[in-house]
């Protein structure tokens, strides 16, 4: 039955004539590329750290909030496509693509220390721990 409906809705247009048959695929694609990025969290002795994974993107495209132990990362960028044709546009497209992560922090960091970078697509974020809050090494008590 599915191969019948779709055959009846799919006809073709005013729109594929007029804009080029890509028009629409260019469209869905612009918008499958506006995710929310992959997230890594790790922990190590010292630190816990957050790697995003946003390929296409640079370092001032990001924007880092730390508030009451809510760490926020959040992006907005702007993507243009234009064709010209003889001076005059025959197709503009606009892309906006943004995201917003939080996080709550453990009362076990060290905030004032926080560091981020973004190296190959990646942003990195290097959050230290207290030195109370750093797991001590087990030691043997004496009985006396």
């Amino acid at each position: 039955m599915l191969p019948t409906l779709r055959s009846r809705f799919n006809m073709p247009s005013i729109f594929d004539e007029f804009f080029g048959r890509d028009f629409n695929t260019g469209l869905s694609e612009d918008r499958a590329n506006m995710t929310i990025p992959a997230v890594n969290v790790l922990e190590d002795h010292d630190n816990f750290k957050i790697e995003v994974a946003a390929p296409g993107l640079e370092k001032r495209d990001f924007k880092i909030d730390l508030d009451n132990n809510m760490l926020s990362i959040s992006s907005e960028k702007e993507f243009k496509h234009e064709e010209e044709k003889d001076g005059k546009f025959m197709r503009r497209e606009f892309a906006y693509a943004s995201f917003k992560r939080s996080f709550t922090l453990p009362e076990s960091v060290d905030a004032d220390k926080i560091k981020a970078n973004y190296k190959e697509g990646v942003l990195h974020i290097t959050i230290p721990k207290r030195e109370e809050a750093k797991q001590k090494p087990p030691r043997q008590i004496s009985i006396s």
